[in-house]
């Protein structure tokens, strides 16, 4: 059984959701279950902070779009952060490197955020 460790964490920017362990078919829905309750107002981000992410399979790729999708659903961007080289590496096969804003660390992700004028 895989073991996955979710915490989210409101920001002026928007949510931050802070993923660690396994991201696979097992864990994957845990995430998928709580996007649609995130609270995001259009112009704001999503940021999903994958630092303490040991292993992820295609299922755990597919909740990132899944992510991407609500937020941009919500008009909002979204953008990850420490998104460990063996992700990175099938990101940039795939083309998801061209998807998704990548930042070192979830504070370099909410300070490059720009909020919305008007």
């Amino acid at each position: 059984m895989s073991q996955l460790r979710i915490r989210t964490r409101t920001t002026p920017s928007g949510p931050v959701i802070e993923v660690a362990g396994e991201l696979d078919h097992h864990s994957a829905p845990e995430i998928r279950d709580l996007l649609p309750g995130l609270a995001i107002e259009p112009g704001q981000q999503l940021v999903i902070d994958l630092g303490g992410l040991t292993f992820c399979d295609s299922s755990g790729i597919t909740v990132l779009l899944a992510a991407r999708n609500v937020a941009l659903a919500a008009h909002a961007s979204i953008a990850l952060a420490a998104v460990p080289d063996m992700v990175s590496r099938v990101f940039r096969v795939v083309g998801l490197d061209q998807v998704f804003p990548v930042h070192p660390t979830a504070q370099a992700a909410e300070a490059a955020w720009t909020p919305p004028t008007g």
